[in-house]
């Protein structure tokens, strides 16, 4: 399991290998994605709060990233945060969540990336629940729930 300090390092000196690449041209994301899909994980941007039915959504399964389908989050560590984004304790596998350091909007944050496809899929924090202590606050759009 990851700590906060080993999520800041990978930020810092670099992120362990994927279990594979998907790579694709702007166009081909942009045929397969929505607009909003789009602006959220290949523009690195933000979904409004509480714009997705998914924050509420504790059934189980799994959680794979919206553009290769790389399964990123189990529902057992999803945990209501109150921020209004889904937000998760630890990814399903150590190399599937890829860590940079982010200082746009005047902040210093760790971005989580799909190491798989680098689709941008929210921040990590290191105010979660046990046992991690992480929480990893995700973008809705830049998931699918699979597997129930």
């Amino acid at each position: 399991m990851l700590t906060w300090n080993a999520v800041v390092a990978r930020a810092k000196e670099g992120n362990p290998a994927p279990p594979r690449r998907v790579e694709r041209s702007e166009a081909e994301w942009r045929a397969q994605l929505s607009d909003e899909q789009f602006y959220v994980t290949r523009q690195h941007g933000t979904e409004r709060p509480f714009s997705s039915e998914m924050c509420s959504l504790f059934q189980p399964g799994r959680y794979a990233c919206a553009c290769c389908g790389t399964e990123l989050f189990d529902s057992a560590t999803k945990f209501e945060s109150g921020t209004g984004w889904p937000s998760f304790g630890e990814p399903v596998e150590d190399a599937v969540v890829s860590y940079h350091a982010d200082t746009s909007h005047g902040m210093v944050r760790i971005e989580a990336l799909c190491a798989v496809c680098d689709a941008h899929l929210g921040h990590v924090f290191p105010d979660g629940p046990p046992p991690s202590g992480l929480r990893y606050c995700m973008n809705a759009l830049s998931l699918e729930k699979v597997h129930d």
